[in-house]
């Protein structure tokens, strides 16, 4: 089984900075895909932020410049370093990771629990 847990959400005032951090543990043979999705109230889950094992990164429009997504491949872990905050970045994040499993597997998306990111103005 593969477990993702995130950290890092909280309470920070706009033009503040937070980091985000999503730590895969388990059965991992290879992580190829990891990103990160956001869903604030009432709106549908958008993704942030992705980071493909080549290497190739992509942001959504309203974060690119303040957003930057890394991997530390070695320990399973990816951040999201979030800068020049604003409210409307106040939303639950969530991570993802495209695991396989072992060899030869189909990439398998798991998903950590969410954590809350609330900007004030």
């Amino acid at each position: 089984q593969v477990q993702l847990v995130e950290s890092g959400g909280g309470l920070v005032q706009a033009g503040g900075s937070l980091r985000l951090s999503c730590a895969a543990s388990g059965s991992i043979f290879s992580i190829n895909d990891m990103g990160w999705y956001r869903q604030a109230p009432g709106k549908q889950r958008e993704l942030v932020a992705r980071l493909i094992r080549s290497g190739t990164t992509n942001y959504a429009d309203s974060v690119k410049g303040r957003f930057t997504i890394s991997r530390d491949n070695a320990k399973n872990v990816m951040y999201l370093q979030m800068d020049s905050l604003k409210p409307e970045d106040t939303a639950v994040y969530y991570c993802y990771a495209v695991v396989q499993l072992q060899l030869h597997d189909l990439g398998i998306p798991y998903w950590g629990q969410g954590t809350q990111v609330t900007v004030s103005s």
